[in-house]
């Protein structure tokens, strides 16, 4: 069981997620978000930190490549249509998860789509001022037989209380939070961080 704590704006939310095991550390470069962060910033916490996420809503290639001068990224998860994800894929060379909010199974992806792996959460309400799952779960049972044509991670509402059963439900090979180990908007809780890599870890066992 794999496990990407996001929305890292903090030493304390940093360190806490590499000491729990954490196997990526999500940045948000979305202005919009309460989890953002500047390039500049990111770079400075991710010092240390071996798997590098960014979050990117709908970017230019300036965007892109503005973060990419200031920080390596292991992965760039992009929140886009399949045609630009893959388009930023071929422009910079870095692997791609496209996020892909779900309501029914029509909306699962059933091809790869040029990219490299898919975040897999609820889709927004039609008046969400962000994209992703908005801290709120969708119907598990829709995953039920679908082949995921890419490796694929669960996200959306995810919390210490429920990632267990949502991996034994799902069959999730990897998990991501953000909100879900926060004790205030935006602000990372080193405790919750510690309880959810050890509960999704007991999930898949």
């Amino acid at each position: 069981m794999r496990v990407k704590i996001c929305g890292i704006n903090d030493v304390a939310g940093r360190d806490a997620a590499l000491a729990a095991g954490a196997d990526w550390l999500g940045f948000v470069f979305f202005p919009a978000s309460p989890r953002a962060v500047t390039p500049t910033q990111a770079a400075a916490l991710a010092a240390g930190v071996p798997a590098r996420v960014g979050l990117f809503v709908k970017p230019t290639d300036d965007d892109i490549a503005t973060t990419l001068a200031a920080l390596r990224l292991d992965v760039l998860q992009i929140y886009a249509d399949a045609e630009r994800a893959t388009a930023i894929r071929a422009r910079f060379g870095c692997p791609v998860w496209r996020a892909v909010g779900v309501a029914a199974p029509s909306d699962l992806p059933r091809s790869a789509d040029g990219v490299d792996g898919f975040v897999i959460e609820a889709k927004p309400p039609q008046d969400a001022s962000r994209p992703g799952g908005n801290a709120t779960t969708f119907d598990w049972s829709i995953l039920a037989g679908w082949q995921a044509p890419l490796p694929w991670m669960l996200a959306g509402g995810l919390t210490p209380e429920n990632v267990a059963e949502a991996i034994r439900n799902t069959g999730a090979p990897a998990v991501d939070v953000s909100s879900g180990v926060e004790r205030a908007k935006g602000v990372k809780d080193p405790e919750r961080i510690r309880a959810f890599v050890a509960s999704a870890r007991a999930g898949r066992k």
